[in-house]
């Protein structure tokens, strides 16, 4: 582990998250953020900002951003956020507005 950020309370649920962290992970900077680019998912932006806030903490260390990947991003399920809403009949009916955590680290390519 080289330079590592982290991302909490994201409005977004883990399993959407990890179908784009799924794509990026063990690729080298350049390719993930070409990905990132061009995929079509709401999740591309928080995890755009969150690998531009890796790379710039590698930076800080005095590391070349060619020479990096993505050795590690793991996405856990945050606190869910519990919401009603009017039904029919009188009923109310339970809305959940999940919220998710991300870990990213980069390492050096050998």
């Amino acid at each position: 582990m080289i330079a590592k950020a982290k991302l909490s309370y994201v409005r977004i649920s883990a399993r959407k998250i990890r179908l784009v962290a799924n794509l990026i992970r063990y690729q080298p900077i350049n390719k993930a953020k070409a990905i990132l680019i061009h995929v079509s998912r709401r999740p591309k932006e928080p995890l755009t900002k969150l690998l531009n806030s890796a790379v710039s903490n590698a930076k800080l260390k005095g590391l070349n951003p060619e020479q990096l990947f993505i050795s590690k991003i793991v996405v856990d399920e945050g606190p869910t956020w519990k919401r009603f809403r009017a039904a029919s009949f009188g009923r109310a009916v339970k809305i959940r507005k999940r919220t998710s955590h991300v870990n990213i680290e980069l390492d050096l390519i050998k």
